[in-house]
C-alpha cells in the first residue's frame, strides 16, 4: 500500500511539473500598478508563431474570408471511396473545438481574468486562423491512403516524418512517435473531463445521479465509435444543429437585453487594456486567462485539427487550409463570445463566487428561467458527445502510425477512451483537467518543431490557389 501511494505521489508530482513547464509562467514582465504579465511556454510559441505565420499569409484571415465562405458551399466531390469532403472534415474539427473550451472553457477565463479575457480570446483566435491554414494544408499535402478505414488520413504525426526522414527507410520518426503519443494521452485526459461535466450538468438541472446519466452517454458514445464508419454521419447531423440552436438563443437573449450591449463591450475592452486592472494588479491575469484559454479551445497549432483536415477529399490542399481557419472564426469568435455574452449580461450579484457550469447555468436561469439551466444541460452533452466522437476521428491516423494497419488496436484505444468516459462521469478527477492541458501542450510543441520550416510548402500552396482564382 505504501507503494501504491508513493507511486501515484510521482506520478502527481511529475504531470504537475509537465504542466508548469508548458503552462506556468516561464517568463515574468513587471506591470504599472504592481502587474505582472507572465510569459507560459505555450503562449511564447503559439503568440508569435501565429503572428508570423499572419503577416506570410498577407493576413489571411481578413483578406481570404469571403473566399472561406464561398468554399462551405461548393458542391462536395469525391474521387476516393470512403472519402468526406472538405466541409465534413470541417465539421469534424468544429465538433472537437466546439466543446469543453466554449462552455466550461471560457467561463473559466472569464471567472478568472474578468471580461477583459474576452478580447484576448478574440486575438488569439485572428492569429490561430493563420497557423490553422498552414497545419490543415500541409495535413492534405502530406496525406496518404487509408486501408482500414478508406478514404485518406494524415495529420502532424505524417508530415513531421516528412520533415525529419524524408529519404528515409526507417517507419517512425522519435518527434513524430511523442506527437502521436502525446495527442492520445490528451484525448484520454478529455475523455475523462466530458464525463464529469455532463454528469455535473445533468445533476444540476435534472437531479439525475451521475451513474444513469455516464452509462447513457458511453452506451450512445459506443454504439458510434465501434462502428467503422459511423462518424462523419452523426457529426454532420448533431454539429449544424447544436452550433444553430446555441447561436440562436445567445441571439434572442442579446434582443432581450440590447439596451446592456453597449456596457458589456465597454466593460471587455476596459478590463481587456487593464483600465480598473492595472490599479488591482491583475491585468497580467486578464491577458493570460484569455489568451491560454482562447489556445486551448481553437486548437489552433495543437495538430489536433489537421488529423480530420487530411481525411478530405478536396480539389486544392489550400481550400482545406481555408476551411480550418474558417474553423477557428466559428469555433472562438462566434460559440465562444455566445458563452461570454449569456455571462455577462447576467447581473454580478447573481454569479459572484460562482465558478464553473454553475456559472454558466445561473446566468442562463435567469435569462430563460428552468427552460435555460435545460438548455445548458442538453447543449453541453451534444457538445460533449461530438467531442468524444471527434477525437476518436483524431486518433484513427495517430494509432496507425504507431501500430500500423490492424483493427486490434484501433479498436482497444477505443475501449480505453469508453472507459476514461465512464470514470469521469462518476468522479471529478483535478489532475484530469492538467492532463488534458498536458497533452494538448506536448502536442503543440512536437508539432510546432515540424510547422514552421514546413511552413513554406503551405504558403506556395497558398499562392498556387491565388494564382487559379486569378
Amino acid at each position: 500500500m505504501w507503494f501504491y501511494f508513493e507511486g501515484v505521489t510521482l506520478i502527481m508530482t511529475i504531470i504537475q511539473s509537465i504542466y508548469q513547464l508548458l503552462w506556468g509562467d516561464l517568463i515574468t514582465i513587471p506591470l504599472p500598478g504592481g502587474s505582472s504579465l507572465g510569459l507560459s511556454l505555450l503562449v511564447l510559441i503559439l503568440i508569435p508563431a501565429g503572428i508570423f505565420f499572419t503577416i506570410r499569409t498577407r493576413f489571411l484571415p481578413f483578406r481570404l474570408f469571403p473566399e472561406m465562405l464561398k468554399i462551405t458551399v461548393e458542391k462536395r466531390q469525391h474521387s476516393q471511396k470512403g472519402s468526406i469532403s472538405g466541409v465534413q472534415a470541417l465539421i469534424i474539427s468544429t465538433a472537437t473545438r466546439v466543446g469543453m473550451g466554449n462552455l466550461v472553457g471560457v467561463v473559466a477565463a472569464i471567472s478568472a481574468g474578468g471580461a477583459g479575457a474576452v478580447f484576448w480570446m478574440w486575438i488569439t483566435a485572428l492569429l490561430g486562423s493563420s497557423t490553422a491554414f498552414i497545419e490543415a494544408t500541409l495535413a492534405q499535402l502530406y496525406k496518404e491512403k487509408d486501408p482500414l478505414y478508406g478514404g485518406y488520413r494524415g495529420g502532424p504525426a505524417y508530415y513531421i516524418h516528412q520533415c525529419f526522414l524524408k529519404n528515409s527507410t526507417r517507419k517512425h520518426s522519435v518527434i513524430a512517435v511523442l506527437f502521436a503519443l502525446s495527442g492520445l494521452i490528451c484525448w484520454c485526459g478529455i475523455s475523462q473531463v466530458i464525463g464529469n461535466s455532463v454528469s455535473s450538468a445533468f445533476d444540476n438541472a435534472f437531479h439525475i445521479p451521475p451513474l444513469y446519466t455516464t452509462i447513457i452517454l458511453v452506451l450512445f458514445s459506443a454504439i458510434i465509435v465501434l462502428r467503422k464508419n459511423a462518424t462523419v454521419k452523426i457529426l454532420d447531423i448533431i454539429v449544424p444543429f447544436m452550433a444553430s440552436c446555441y447561436f440562436l438563443i445567445t441571439l434572442f437573449i442579446i434582443v432581450k437585453n440590447i439596451g446592456q450591449i453597449p456596457a458589456v463591450f465597454q466593460r471587455i475592452f476596459e478590463e481587456a487594456f487593464g483600465i480598473r486592472q492595472i490599479a488591482a494588479g491583475g491585468f497580467g491575469a486578464v491577458i493570460m486567462n484569455g489568451a491560454k484559454r482562447g489556445l486551448f479551445s481553437n486548437e489552433a497549432g495543437s495538430g489536433s485539427a489537421p488529423c480530420a483536415a487530411a481525411a478530405a477529399d478536396i480539389s486544392h490542399p489550400a481550400k482545406e487550409g481555408l476551411l480550418q481557419a474558417l474553423g477557428v472564426f466559428i469555433d472562438t469568435i462566434v460559440i465562444c463570445s455566445c458563452s461570454a455574452m449569456i455571462m455577462l449580461l447576467a447581473p454580478d450579484s447573481l454569479t459572484q463566487g460562482l465558478s464553473g457550469m454553475n456559472l454558466l447555468q445561473t446566468a442562463m436561469q435567469h435569462h430563460l428561467g428552468q427552460f435555460g439551466v435545460i438548455f445548458i444541460a442538453i447543449t453541453l452533452w451534444l457538445f460533449s458527445f461530438s467531442t468524444f466522437i471527434g477525437i476518436l476521428f483524431y486518433a484513427r491516423p495517430n494509432i496507425a502510425y504507431l501500430f500500423g494497419d490492424n483493427w486490434l488496436s484501433q479498436t482497444m484505444y477505443k475501449l480505453l477512451a469508453l472507459a476514461m468516459l465512464f470514470i469521469g462521469g462518476l468522479q471529478a478527477y483535478t489532475v484530469v483537467w492538467d492532463l488534458g492541458d498536458i497533452g494538448v501542450g506536448l502536442m503543440t510543441v512536437f508539432n510546432m518543431i515540424a510547422l514552421i520550416p514546413l511552413s513554406r510548402h503551405a504558403i506556395a500552396s497558398l499562392k498556387d490557389y491565388e494564382a487559379h482564382l486569378r
